[in-house]
């Protein structure tokens, strides 16, 4: 991470982060309705767009379809590309191609298309129906320090600067869940919060191959590399 951000998580959080990005969950299906009572009834989505956000979206309309045509001529560029190529640039497109398609089909099979494992009852399935009960912001900022998971986000949701107004909604201490990266062999968005009794949440990162994957990443090879020597 940047040294700013760095320097605004130690003041804001109070901690000094291994890592961080921010991330989002899937839709949460409706649990049933005994299960939602007991857990309080919270909320199960994020929190409406305030009518200030949505006249700004109004507003900037004008400049989403100058990023549309903008996005469009990009594609345009990658298919020229793709046709101007040389027989290697070809071959390493198709390599890429295939890794997606692997790597898509890698997530349907493992259920990363889900929002966590289905079991209600379970440490994943009780944190998740008290998600935006923490915040009702639409992300968190998932950070690791010292052995700890810990998700940051502004109390309720805003439009912007959020980063400015975030704070430690939920921590998880390693003896009660961690981070997995379940698709190490490709670079991916998605994560897994695991808790020790093996149910899961899956959250999906602004980007694709995050700090986050970089760090479990070297972490993993660390580790492996401990275990080699020993």
């Amino acid at each position: 991470m940047s040294s700013s951000k760095d320097h605004l998580l130690q003041s804001r959080l109070g901690i000094t982060p291994d890592a961080g990005s921010w991330c989002e969950i899937g839709k949460i299906p409706k649990p049933p309705p005994d299960v939602h009572r007991n857990a309080g009834n919270g909320a199960l989505r994020p929190g409406f767009i305030r009518p200030l956000r949505l006249l700004t979206l109004v507003l900037a309309s004008p400049l989403l379809l100058i990023l549309g045509f903008l996005l469009l001529l990009a594609s345009g560029e990658e298919v020229l590309k793709k046709w101007l190529a040389t027989g290697e640039e070809r071959e390493r497109l198709r390599t890429e191609d295939l890794d997606a398609k692997r790597r898509d089909t890698a997530i349907v099979e493992l259920g990363l298309n889900q929002t966590f494992d289905g079991d209600w009852n379970g440490a994943a399935g009780q944190f998740l129906l008290r998600w935006y009960g923490h915040s009702s912001h639409h992300k968190r900022y998932v950070t690791l320090s010292e052995g700890r998971v810990l998700l940051a986000a502004p109390p309720k949701r805003v439009s912007f600067r959020a980063e400015s107004r975030m704070v430690v909604v939920a921590e998880i201490p390693g003896d009660v869940g961690e981070l997995k990266d379940p698709l190490p062999e490709f670079e991916s968005n998605k994560l897994l919060l695991r808790f020790k009794d093996g149910s899961w949440i899956v959250l999906t990162t602004e980007e694709m191959g995050s700090s986050l994957h970089k760090h479990l990443a070297l972490d993993a090879a660390n580790h492996e590399t401990k275990s080699t020597g020993s």
